[in-house]
C-alpha cells in the first residue's frame, strides 16, 4: 500500500511539459512579455500574440490611458479584427477607433479569461512610462516595442541593458547614430532580438537565383516603388495649441525629443510624416521590400545617397514662394542609393520611389498596352530586366533569358506571415539562436534609410558617406541630422 501511494505521488510531480509531450509549454515556462506601445498597429498585431500559447502578456505601456479617437486605415476595421479575436463581435462597436494602455489590458484579460480559463493569470499591469515598467517588472523575459519611431532606440537600448529580449517594428531608429547604438547594444548584451519587418528572403532568393544563372546579365539597378504615404505629411508646423487630451502624458510621448506644444498632427498614424518622429514612407514600407534585397545581395552601407523631393509653394503677399521644409517628409520623392562593387558583384544602385512616383514604364509593357502597377520592384541588368510585385511577388522576366531552373517564390499571405513571425522570434528566445531579423543584421539598411532621410531633409543633396567613420564627408552640416537634440535626462548611450 505504501509503495503504491509513493508511486502515485511521484506521477503527480512530473513536470507538465513532460506530460504534455513535444511542443507543450507549461504556464510557468511561457515567455513573459511586456507590450510597449498600444496604438493601432500594436492592437492589429496583438491577436497573434494572444493566440500563441508560448507567450503571456503580463504588462502593457503607453502614455495614452484610453482613447477612442485614434487614426486608422478604416473606421471599424481594427475594432472588428480585435472583436473577432475575442469572439465578441459587439465589443466596443460604435465607440470609435480604440487605443491606449487600459484598452490593451481589457483586451488581454478578456482573451485570457475566455481562451485560457484553466490557466493561472494574475492580471496585466499597466504603465505610462516604460522606464518604470522595466524597473518594476523584473521577471519579464521580453518586450515588444510598437511605439512611434523616435522612441525605438531609447526603449530598445534600455530593455537590452536590463537583459530583456526585444522584438520591434520598423525602423530600428530614425537617426543613423541611434540605429548603430541599437546594433551595438544587441551585439554587446547578447539578448535575442528580432526586427518585425524582416523576412527570410524566399521571394528575393528566387530572383537572385535567376540573376546568378545569367537571366538578365550583370545586375546594375534595383527599382522599388510604393503608393505610400497614405497619411498626411503636413507642409507646415502647427501654430495652434489645442489642449492635450485627458489621460495623455504628452511629455512621455515626446520622450527624447525637445519639448513642443501638443498637437494631434504629430500623433497616431501621422507621426510617420515628421523627420523628428517618423521615417517617412521609405522607413514605413521599404524595410518590408528591401530587407531581403540587402541580405541576399550582401549589401554594405551605401557609399552615396541622393534624393529628389517634391516641394510646395505658398503666397507671401502677392508673391509665390517655395516653402523651405526641413521638418516634414515630402509628399513624393525618389532616392538613389549607390553601393560599391563587392566580390564578384559589380557596383549597384537602388532607386526608391513614393508618393505615386514610379520608374519609366519598360518598353516590353507599353508594347502590350500595360503599365506599371501602383507598387512594384524591378531588377535591371545589362542584358534584361525582371519585374515583380512590391516585395518580389510573381516575378517575370520582361527581357532576358529564362534560367534552366525556374523556381517560383511562395504565394503572398500576410496573415500567415504575421503568425509565422511570432513563431520565429519565440523559437529564438527559446533556443538562443539568431533569427533572420536579428538586430545585428540591420546595420546597412538602417544606415541607408536614415541617410535617405538626411538627403531629403537637406533638399535633395547628394551625400558621400564614410561608413567606418559614420560621417558624411562632402556636406558637413548634414552630419547634425545623423543624431538628434536630446531633452535633458533623455541622452542616449549604448549598452
Amino acid at each position: 500500500m505504501a509503495t503504491s501511494s509513493a508511486a502515485a505521488v511521484a506521477v503527480t510531480l512530473v513536470p507538465r511539459h513532460v506530460l504534455g509531450g513535444p511542443g507543450f509549454v507549461a504556464p510557468s515556462d511561457k515567455i513573459r512579455l511586456s507590450h510597449i506601445g498600444c496604438g493601432t498597429q500594436g492592437f492589429r498585431e496583438m491577436p497573434a500574440l494572444l493566440a500563441n500559447e508560448n507567450i503571456q502578456i503580463v504588462a502593457v505601456c503607453d502614455p495614452v490611458k484610453e482613447s477612442t479617437s485614434y487614426l486608422d486605415w478604416s473606421k471599424d476595421g481594427l475594432r472588428s479584427e480585435v472583436a473577432a479575436a475575442l469572439g465578441k463581435p459587439e465589443w466596443r462597436r460604435g465607440n470609435g477607433i480604440p487605443g491606449g494602455r487600459d484598452v490593451a489590458r481589457e483586451v488581454i484579460q478578456m482573451y485570457y479569461a475566455d481562451k485560457r480559463p484553466s490557466q493561472k493569470f494574475n492580471g496585466c499591469a499597466t504603465y505610462a512610462d516604460f522606464r518604470e515598467l522595466l524597473e518594476k517588472e523584473k521577471d519579464v523575459d521580453a518586450v515588444k516595442i510598437m511605439t512611434p519611431d523616435h522612441l525605438h532606440a531609447t526603449i530598445a537600448i534600455a530593455a537590452m541593458k536590463k537583459g530583456k529580449h526585444v522584438v520591434m517594428h520598423k525602423p530600428l531608429a530614425n537617426r543613423l547614430l541611434e540605429a548603430r547604438m541599437v546594433v551595438q547594444s544587441a551585439r554587446k548584451t547578447g539578448v535575442t532580438t528580432h526586427f518585425l519587418p524582416a523576412s527570410d528572403g524566399a521571394r528575393i532568393r528566387v530572383i537572385k537565383g535567376w540573376i546568378d544563372q545569367g537571366a538578365i546579365g550583370a545586375l546594375r539597378e534595383i527599382h522599388n516603388w510604393s503608393n505610400r504615404p497614405v497619411w498626411p505629411q503636413y507642409s507646415t508646423i502647427p501654430t495652434d495649441t489645442p489642449p492635450t487630451p485627458a489621460g495623455f502624458d504628452w511629455s512621455l510621448w515626446l520622450g527624447p525629443s525637445l519639448f513642443r506644444p501638443y498637437h494631434p498632427h504629430y500623433t497616431n498614424a501621422v507621426f510617420r510624416g515628421w523627420y523628428e518622429f517618423g521615417g517617412g514612407a521609405l522607413a514605413d514600407m521599404g524595410h518590408y521590400s528591401l530587407w531581403p534585397v540587402f541580405r541576399q545581395f550582401d549589401l554594405d552601407p551605401p557609399i552615396a545617397v541622393e534624393s529628389r523631393p517634391s516641394h510646395l509653394c505658398a503666397l507671401n503677399g502677392n508673391v509665390p514662394a517655395r516653402i523651405k521644409n526641413d521638418y516634414s517628409f515630402p509628399a513624393a520623392c525618389t532616392v538613389r542609393f549607390q553601393f560599391a562593387a563587392k566580390a564578384t558583384r559589380p557596383a549597384l544602385d537602388i532607386f526608391w520611389y513614393d508618393g505615386s512616383m514610379k520608374p519609366p514604364t519598360p518598353d516590353e509593357l507599353t508594347a502590350v498596352g500595360r503599365e506599371l502597377a501602383a507598387e512594384g520592384m524591378m531588377f535591371i541588368g545589362d542584358k534584361g530586366r525582371i519585374l515583380a510585385g512590391f516585395r518580389g511577388e510573381a516575378p517575370q522576366i520582361l527581357k532576358g533569358q529564362w534560367p534552366s531552373v525556374s523556381n517560383r517564390p511562395p504565394e503572398e499571405d500576410r496573415n500567415r506571415e504575421r503568425n509565422d513571425a511570432v513563431g520565429v522570434w519565440v523559437q529564438a528566445v527559446r533556443s538562443g539562436k539568431p533569427t533572420y531579423g536579428d538586430f545585428r543584421l540591420a546595420g546597412p539598411i538602417s544606415d541607408a534609410f536614415n541617410l535617405g532621410a538626411v538627403s531629403l531633409r537637406t533638399g535633395g543633396k547628394r551625400l558621400l558617406f564614410d561608413s567606418p567613420e559614420a560621417k558624411i564627408t562632402n556636406v558637413s552640416e548634414a552630419n547634425e541630422y545623423l543624431t538628434r537634440d536630446y531633452r535633458k535626462g533623455w541622452e542616449l548611450t549604448p549598452a
